[in-house]
């Protein structure tokens, strides 16, 4: 359920990677605005060997392997129809950096061929929509940015908790920018690099919840993800930073695909609270473990793992391109991700579109 930074003992990490252009875009009153992109030049594939995070928890999860995993149906719902992104921007976010997450997610429903090669993120996100309710439906394949709320007065101050997020939540509802969307709503609560929150960086790099009435009126379903480049980068967004611990040992981090260590390493985490977010709206539909309020969950299941091969501190077989730049998958705009794999229903083992085998 929350992404937990140590990524236990089988930790191995990956990265994103490609090169980088300007390009001009509309943004949604028609003003042009300078974005990113990233550019394909013949990534090559490796398997780096990274050092293990220093692990902090002593939960054990099993990559790989449907012998270890009990992965069980608890007959609730799943996000089966349309499903609608709310985003919230809570303190002061750079264009730059919202336009990075904006293509990621638009990039979820993305079927075009000539706008994300394979493997792309909608790819990747077919692993997710295999799981099914009750009744047989599948998890949807459209996802939409349905509406976009900025809270750069930090109004709930720069340090949340588990339950003042809910509050964020709720100003956001109150002030009218979205609907209550008990069907087919996700809201994304997005915190700047100097917004800390209870457990970050400790036990936690993103997590996901449904809100109470006694905070927000409704109950809706909610992840919130931090972007740690300033106070955990080494945590949440390795491999793009490794522990100060290691020293000079190993091969160093990774060099993130779009140039942002923070947003990089965050974009994975938003992928993971998505998957389990999706799959698991209310606490009651899939996760392994016999503890719903600790519950492991698709994308727990394959933390850390980014390709073929992955495991003993290898990371998987992953691209790099002319810069070193590692990526997984590719998205709109040209640009790439890494993005972990997705526990599949059908292969009962951890799955993505980069697969060699």
């Amino acid at each position: 359920m929350p992404l937990f930074p140590n990524l236990l003992f089988f930790l191995f990490l990956l990265i994103g990677v490609c090169n980088c252009r300007t390009a001009t875009t509309k943004n949604e009153e028609g003003h042009m605005q300078m974005q990113t992109q990233t550019l394909n030049t013949n990534p090559t594939l490796f398997n780096p060997q990274v050092p293990p995070l220093r692990t902090l928890s002593s939960s054990k999860r099993f990559e790989g392997s449907s012998e270890f995993v009990k992965l069980k149906y608890h007959m609730g719902p799943v996000l089966s129809s349309p499903i609608n992104i709310y985003l919230i921007w809570y303190g002061k976010w750079p264009q730059s950096q919202k336009l990075l997450i904006k293509d990621f997610l638009l990039s979820i429903s993305a079927s075009d061929r000539r706008a994300a090669p394979s493997p792309s993120v909608s790819d990747w996100w077919q692993t997710v929509s295999l799981y099914t309710d009750q009744t047989g439906a599948n998890i949807s394949r459209s996802i939409s940015i349905a509406g976009e709320y900025t809270d750069l007065l930090y109004s709930h101050g720069t340090h949340l908790t588990r339950l003042s997020v809910q509050e964020v939540i709720a100003t956001a509802v109150r002030a009218k920018p979205f609907p209550v969307d008990h069907r087919n709503g996700i809201y994304l609560i997005l915190t700047a690099e100097d917004v800390t929150m209870e457990d970050f960086c400790r036990a936690v790099c993103g997590f996901h919840y449904f809100t109470f009435p006694s905070k927000v009126g409704y109950t809706l379903p909610y992840a919130w993800v931090g972007n740690s480049g300033k106070q955990c980068p080494e945590v949440c967004a390795y491999p793009f930073a490794v522990p100060g611990y290691m020293g000079g040992g190993g091969p160093g981090h990774l060099t993130p695909p779009n140039g942002d260590v923070g947003v990089d390493g965050m974009i994975s985490v938003i992928g993971h609270e998505l998957a389990e977010l999706s799959s698991n709206p209310l606490v009651n539909a899939w996760y392994a473990g016999e503890d719903p309020t600790a519950p492991t969950e698709i994308g727990d299941l394959c933390e850390g793992l980014y390709g073929t091969g992955g495991g003993g501190g290898y990371i998987g077989s992953v691209m790099k391109d002319g810069e070193g730049r590692t990526f997984n998958i590719n998205g709109r705009n040209g640009r790439k991700f890494l993005v972990q794999w997705i526990w599949s229903p059908v292969l009962k083992a951890c799955a993505g579109p980069n697969a060699l085998d």
